[in-house]
C-alpha cells in the first residue's frame, strides 16, 4: 500500500509539472551551485522528542543523515545556525551528538514561534552569517523546515533543503512537502549531493570527503575496502 501511494504522488507531482511547463508558467532559472564561500547550514529542531515523529526514514539511517550534515558543516568550517522548539517541553533537547559537534554554537530557543524565520533572534544569526545560500534540514519537513524555507525564498536568500536529514509522518505528507516547497524555488537535496557539490573536486577536498563518507556512507565504504584490498594484492 505504501508503494501504492508513493506512485500515486509522484505521478500527481510530475503531471503537475508538466502541465504547469506546457502552459508556460514555470522558469528555468540558471544553475546556482552550492558555493563554500557563501553557504550556511541551518539545523532547525532536530529534537529527541521530535525524533519519534520520524516515520519516513528509519530511525538510525534518519540520525545518520543528520549526523552526516552536521559533519559536513563541521568538516567544512561553514557557518551553522541551530534552533529548537520549547527544548524543555515535550519536544525534548536537541540531539547530544549535534551539540557535541557545535560547542561554541549558541541554539537560538523559541518559546512559541513556530516558523523558525518569525523569530527575531533566529533571523539576525542568519544575517549575521553573511551568507545567501541557506541548507535546511529539521523536524518535521512540512512545517519546521517548509515554513523558514518558504520565508527565506521571501527574502531573495537561495534555499536548499536538505530532504534526507529532514522527516516527517509519512511519505505522503513528505512528498507534499517537497513538492511545496519546489514549487516555490526551494532545491532539494540529499547530505551526499550536498558534499560533493560544495566540495566539486576530489583532488582539493579527498581526504574530507573521504572521511565524511567512510562514517555515513557505508555502500561506499565497502567499495572503497574491497577496491584497496583489490590493490594491495596486485
Amino acid at each position: 500500500m505504501r508503494t501504492f501511494l508513493k506512485l500515486v504522488v509522484c505521478a500527481v507531482m510530475a503531471i503537475q509539472s508538466v502541465t504547469a511547463r506546457s502552459a508556460g508558467n514555470v522558469s528555468f532559472p540558471k544553475y546556482n551551485r552550492l558555493s563554500m564561500n557563501n553557504t550556511a547550514i541551518l539545523l532547525i529542531d532536530h529534537q529527541v522528542g521530535l525524533q519519534a515523529l520520524v516515520k519516513d526514514f528509519d530511525t538510525v539511517g534518519f540520525q545518520n543523515n543528520v549526523l552526516a550534515l552536521a559533519s559536513i558543516a563541521k568538516e567544512l568550517n561553514l557557518p551553522v545556525v541551530i534552533t529548537a522548539s520549547v527544548p524543555e517541553g515535550p519536544n525534548g533537547p536537541l540531539m547530544p551528538e549535534v551539540l557535541e559537534m557545535f560547542p561554541d554554537v549558541a541554539v537560538v530557543s523559541r518559546h512559541g514561534e513556530v516558523n523558525a524565520w518569525d523569530n527575531p533572534e533566529f533571523r539576525a544569526a542568519v544575517k549575521k552569517t553573511g551568507r545567501k545560500q541557506l541548507i535546511m534540514a529539521g523536524i518535521v519537513t512540512d512545517v519546521c523546515v517548509s515554513f523558514p524555507a518558504l520565508s527565506a525564498i521571501e527574502e531573495g536568500y537561495q534555499v536548499f533543503a536538505a530532504v534526507d536529514a529532514s522527516g516527517t509522518f509519512n511519505e505522503v505528507v513528505r512528498y507534499a512537502a517537497w513538492d511545496r516547497m519546489s514549487q516555490s524555488g526551494v532545491q532539494l537535496m540529499n547530505w551526499f549531493s550536498i558534499l560533493c557539490e560544495l566540495t566539486r573536486d576530489w583532488r582539493i577536498h579527498g581526504p574530507v570527503m573521504t572521511d565524511i563518507i567512510l562514517k555515513h556512507l557505508p555502500e561506499y565504504k565497502n567499495t572503497m575496502i574491497t577496491f584497496n584490498q583489490t590493490q594491495s594484492t596486485k
